[in-house]
């Protein structure tokens, strides 16, 4: 099909249709071309836990502009697929579907449950692929990998194994965040804090000796059953007559302790803090002070144990609730505050997170974090964009925790310890009979902190390692800043003594169109399918990844979209009638031939160098709406706008040869623009480009600026510009037809731009359609004439041309009068004291603003009837 031949209206349907099975068949997104300086991205591997939804199309998108735009810059660029096991999301995923049966994980046995997820992988990720061919992104799929594949597996156990050895990687009992739903342990980041509605419960603890006793307030009444004492500050008078004394446990025979610490605050609460070291971090130190007792009060899912005495049984807010009301009754309930504070909830399933006592496997993180901020000081640091997350990192770090990476989970890469009595064995096998294998996985981001150099081969030395390792890039969510990006950092500084990436660039969320988050609860996510379905994809990336700054979130809008598809349709209409005029005039795709170009040519060439040098800038920069706005305003408003506009003049007036290079120009600037649109819009721009040129624009070379296309004197042509635009304000504004002719008359002071306005007058002759027109260097006489002082040139139109003096003049006489009579009116009412002392305040302020209005306004009205009556 001829560019000619496009359809008068955008069909993304038609134009989306079989591009992309084309460009993985013809291998162009395929790495390993050796004669080109490689570049590399990889994919922040999407969870098989469903469908993709918009913010993985933010993501993506932008990583595909990056890549797009590199391998166009003639870059051996590697974008690497994957995707994540998600150990704690996906289990929970295919447990529930369990349910939907009637059966759990524990009916089927780990083999058979874990053959059931990898069922539930395969349907995903099918899923998955497909949807990024739709995105249009350009993976190469020959290097696809899956963070619990054989080779990602082999690569967890060796990391594993090493840290173990070099002391990094321990195991023992903590406080963890525990999910009681999915009853696996927590790394800290996977808690997110909410705030909800509670209390402090102020409650008493009887004495065993005497009457009375001591009055503690706590949030979590529940947990009263994992006490193991009383404490107070060992300098606070009011209770050092206690410490050593007993009280019990409220409505039970269990004695308590009273001991003093120098953790307690005095000022807080009561000044008595209860000690409950298996489900509280700062009582756990406590205890160990203290060689204190550490029960669990209630069971794996939250349910209370026998500890908890008539309430076993009981899921712990029921209990809660129960507990309460008996402790009201029975007298040891002194206070209820209620409050709003910030709670703790499993990212992954949403339960409130309940602090618990478990034997876990930690990495010691002092040692990685304080290495990681060394490197940040020197040349060979990560930079991050925008800057100011560094600083987010750098605290972070500077005020880590040890990270838990045991789950109690079937799904994942399990733990390589093996257990007999005591002893423990880290190892890839067991190291004899009788040895146990640990029934635990490892933190999915255990495994993912790997993926920069795990998916090119290592811990083998291979020679994709070699030559794209360390990444170029990382572009992801700022959500991810502590959850995967320090985690690949320091572990890439650990295994492999650099950084994972040159840069990382973060993104924002997608929220809806009024700022809220998007959520199920909320009903507020747009689907990915039914926009592409609607707008088509290319409308759907544009408008995603050039509506806000980058590290900003961003508010969807489907008005938006559909804005984006209408600048898709311009493009695609531009070309169309490109299409005619090169059928028109018969070019055949010859060169541009700097001798003939006229002063619009010179014009639009120099500003697309100027465009394509600041587009590279920003691009460079990772600036992607400020690419688009670029481009946009070129495309749009020189483009088509004007060079399109001024193009009619040669069409019309000029021979031959002028007509073939004005197309020849046409066809130069319209390829650099799709070519600059690529990245954002990959299907349009291919479907345009194959009827202007050979090959995909996919492998096409970038656009360069041209310094033969630098002219000096290439932005005279805009003063011709601004008279146009000024001559067409005025035949608006007086309401004067195009058809009817006017006399003209500039003043130039520089005889340079004279020369130049009087060498191209055809193009203001065809745009301002002027009978005659008068060009000098001396003061315009702008008696009854419209003046308008521009950058570069003074304009005048004599009035007579433009109005009917008598009508108009007759018309001012009129509105003078009306003026002066409402003004009148206003200083009457103002003059008088009832009114300014009686009526409200605000009706006088009123009768004053009017007042001075008027008077701006009969001001008007009496310089131009100056002007109309010389």
């Amino acid at each position: 099909m001829k560019l000619k031949d496009l359809p008068t209206k955008y069909d993304f349907n038609a134009v989306e249709k079989g591009k992309y099975q084309t460009w993985v068949e013809k291998g162009y997104f395929t790495a390993g071309d050796i004669s080109k300086k490689p570049f590399t991205i990889v994919i922040p591997p999407p969870n098989i836990t469903g469908k993709l939804h918009l913010g993985h199309v933010l993501d993506t998108t932008l990583q595909d502009i990056v890549a797009r735009r590199k391998r166009m810059e003639g870059f051996d660029v590697l974008y690497l697929p994957g995707m994540d096991h998600a150990s704690i999301a996906t289990q929970t995923k295919v447990e529930a579907e369990l349910r939907k049966e009637g059966i759990s994980r524990y009916d089927l046995g780990r083999e058979k449950f874990i053959e059931k997820v990898w069922d539930w992988k395969e349907y995903y990720s099918k899923l998955i692929r497909e949807q990024w061919a739709v995105i249009g992104l350009s993976l190469d799929y020959t290097r696809e990998r899956f963070t619990l594949d054989e080779g990602l597996n082999r690569a967890v156990n060796e990391v594993f194994i090493r840290m173990y050895n070099d002391g990094l990687i321990y195991r023992g009992d903590r406080i963890i965040n525990w999910d009681v739903q999915s009853k696996t342990a927590l790394s800290n980041v996977e808690v997110i804090y909410e705030d909800i509605e509670g209390a402090f419960y102020s409650i008493l603890y009887p004495f065993v000796e005497g009457k009375g006793g001591l009055v503690i307030a706590t949030t979590r009444p529940e947990t009263m059953f994992g006490d193991v004492a009383l404490m107070v500050h060992p300098e606070d008078k009011r209770y050092q007559k206690y410490i050593g004394k007993s009280v019990y446990i409220p409505g039970t025979k269990r004695a308590l302790p009273v001991i003093a610490d120098l953790y307690v605050d005095q000022e807080f609460g009561t000044g008595v803090v209860k000690v409950t070291p298996a489900h509280d971090p700062n009582d756990f130190e406590v205890g160990l002070r203290h060689n204190l007792g550490r029960p669990l009060c209630m069971h794996e899912d939250g349910i209370m144990n026998e500890l908890a005495g008539i309430y076993e049984g009981l899921e712990r807010f029921e209990c809660r609730r129960r507990l309460v009301e008996d402790l009201r009754r029975e007298g040891y309930l002194k206070k209820v505050e209620p409050m709003v504070h910030s709670v703790g909830h499993s990212e992954r399933t949403g339960v409130i997170v309940e602090p618990r006592l478990s034997r876990q496997w930690f990495v010691a993180m002092d040692k990685l974090a304080k290495e990681l901020l060394k490197m940040q000081k020197g040349a060979g640091r990560i930079s991050f964009i925008p800057e100011r997350f560094e600083k987010i990192f750098n605290n972070w770090l500077n005020n880590i925790q040890d990270w838990c990476i045991s789950r109690q989970l079937w799904w994942g890469h399990r733990i390589p310890a093996y257990y007999k009595g005591d002893e423990i064995y880290v190892g890839l096998e067991a190291p004899g009979p009788d040895w146990v294998q640990d029934e635990d996985s490892l933190d999915t981001w255990f495994s993912s902190a790997l993926w920069p150099f795990s998916t090119l081969g290592w811990p083998k030395k291979t020679n994709d390692l070699e030559r794209y390792f360390p990444n170029d890039v990382m572009v992801t969510g700022s959500d991810l800043i502590f959850f995967w990006v320090a985690r690949m950092a320091f572990q890439s500084k650990y295994l492999l003594g650099t950084r994972p990436f040159k840069d990382v660039v973060f993104h924002g969320m997608i929220r809806d169109e009024i700022g809220r988050k998007v959520s199920k609860s909320l009903n507020n996510g747009a689907d990915l399918m039914e926009v592409r379905d609607k707008y088509g994809i290319d409308s759907l990336r544009y408008f995603i990844t050039t509506s806000t700054a980058m590290g900003q979130d961003v508010r969807f809008s489907e008005e938006k979209v559909e804005a984006a598809w209408n600048y898709i349709n311009k493009i695609w209409n531009i070309s169309r009638y490109l299409g005619l005029k090169f059928a028109e005039n018969n070019y055949q795709n010859s060169k541009i031939n700097p001798k003939l170009l006229n002063a619009v040519d010179k014009w639009i060439l120099k500003r697309l160098n100027d465009v394509i040098r600041l587009a590279d800038e920003f691009y460079d920069k990772y600036e992607f709406s400020e690419v688009a706005r670029v481009i946009y305003k070129f495309a749009w408003d020189e483009f088509a706008s004007w060079y399109l506009e001024m193009t009619k003049v040669v069409f019309g007036e000029g021979n031959e040869e002028e007509k073939i290079n004005t197309c020849a120009v046409l066809n130069y600037v319209l390829i650099a623009v799709l070519k600059l649109l690529h990245p954002f819009m990959p299907f349009v721009t291919e479907e345009i480009y194959g009827m202007l040129e050979e090959g995909s624009i996919t492998i096409s070379a970038w656009p360069k600026a041209n310094p033969d296309y630098d002219f000096n004197d290439a932005n005279n042509i805009e003063i011709i510009y601004e008279i146009i635009t000024n001559i067409r304000n005025l035949r608006a504004e007086k309401n004067v037809s195009f058809k009817k002719e006017i006399n003209l008359e500039l003043q130039i002071r520089n005889p340079e731009i004279s020369k130049f306005i009087q060498e191209n007058l055809h193009f203001l002759k065809r745009f301002t359609n002027f009978h005659k027109i008068k060009i000098s260097a001396k003061e315009i006489d702008t008696a009854q004439k419209s003046v308008s002082v521009l950058s570069d040139v003074v304009v005048a139109v004599p009035l007579h041309e433009l109005v009917n003096l008598k009508e108009e003049l007759e018309k001012l006489y009129e509105n003078q009068k009306k003026m002066q009579s409402e003004i009148e009116r206003c200083e009457k009412l103002l003059s008088n004291p009832g009114f300014v002392n009686k009526a409200p305040a605000e009706k006088v302020e009123a009768e004053k603003t009017k007042l001075k209005d008027y008077q701006r306004q009969l001001e008007e009205i009496k310089k131009l009837i100056a002007d109309y009556e010389e």
